[in-house]
């Protein structure tokens, strides 16, 4: 499941090959391979991408299929992008964990590993989706760092809770719901939530799993000091923070490439202040972007964004 990194991703404009100010990432990025020996990562400011190109919860959740490639193409774009990294940071392509067939599970756990391996070398994730299925290995990986004492604060920025209902198999729609029924140490705050995206009863079922909620117009206003004081006090309960971004949550108009799109989601610009805003706390470990879908994008313009998502968050990472 694991694939390699390629250096194939990492090409672009180059304006200077000696002028560090003129660096774009991909002069700057390294690959990790990690089925080397690895005994010690460089010091620093260490970043390890890692894409998850898996859709099959998506699949199983009915919506558009097509976010498996979106590892490659996110990969890409970051990579055309200026550096505007301080001289200490290193940033790593560890390469891609790719659900064969309907191995779901299997592919979360690889994940899982991958992530928890990362955190162990000091490297601080940023994984590439992917439906939104890749945040359970996402979260797999966090909890089997930190142990089962640590408390973990899950902030996911979506229109949707994701606590569907996981009887008969789980999907992109019930990784949340998941995790809290195993998990007393976990809390879940959503933002962007979109009444129209979710049902009465998923709101009955985040209200019995005390989950705290930001919904769409909260965001859309001008003033959003209430809506950063409960993302403070959110924070104050964890231990640690793991952020995960389902790109649904973005106005259709501007993400038209996602699983499921959102007529009246989100401007990028709301997107980036909170990314920016919660990978700068010193309790955030890890971050993901989820749900990009190049097969029904339009001009590049939702990996575009993902990809400035990404690099959002290795500018700010706690700041």
């Amino acid at each position: 499941m694991y694939i390699k990194p390629s250096g194939n991703h990492w090409c672009g404009r180059i304006d200077s090959e000696t002028d560090p100010l003129s660096y774009r990432v991909h002069q700057q990025v390294k690959l990790l391979d990690l089925t080397a020996e690895i005994k010690e990562v460089e010091t620093g400011k260490l970043f390890g991408l890692i894409g998850f190109k898996c859709d099959e919860g998506v699949r199983r959740n009915q919506g558009r299929r097509g976010a498996a490639k979106a590892p490659e193409e996110v990969k890409r774009a970051i990579a055309k992008l200026p550096w505007h990294l301080p001289g200490d940071t290193k940033v790593f392509d560890a390469g891609d964990i790719e659900c064969v067939g309907q191995n779901m599970e299997e592919a979360q756990a690889e994940l899982g590993k991958t992530v928890s391996f990362l955190l162990k070398k000091g490297v601080t994730p940023l994984i590439i989706g992917g439906g939104h299925e890749t945040f359970y290995g996402h979260y797999l990986g966090a909890r089997e760092y930190l142990g089962p004492d640590a408390s973990i604060g899950i902030i996911n920025i979506d229109a949707h809770f994701d606590m569907r209902p996981y009887g008969q198999q789980t999907s992109s729609g019930t990784m949340f719901k998941q995790i809290l029924d195993q998990d007393q140490n976990c809390g879940y705050l959503a933002a962007g939530i979109q009444k129209l995206g979710n049902t009465a009863a998923l709101f009955e079922t985040a209200r019995k799993y005390n989950v705290s909620y930001i919904v769409e117009e909260q965001l859309s206003s001008p003033d959003t000091s209430g809506v950063l004081k409960q993302l403070d006090d959110f924070a104050s309960k964890y231990d640690n923070l793991i952020l995960t971004l389902c790109t649904d949550v973005i106005d259709t108009s501007f993400a038209p490439g996602v699983s499921a799109p959102s007529p009246f989601g989100l401007e990028p610009k709301k997107v980036r202040e909170l990314i920016r805003y919660i990978v700068s706390k010193e309790k955030t470990i890890s971050f993901d972007v989820c749900e990009v879908n190049p097969d029904f994008d339009n001009d590049n313009k939702t990996i575009a964004l993902a990809a400035h998502f990404i690099k959002e968050g290795l500018m700010n990472f706690n700041k």
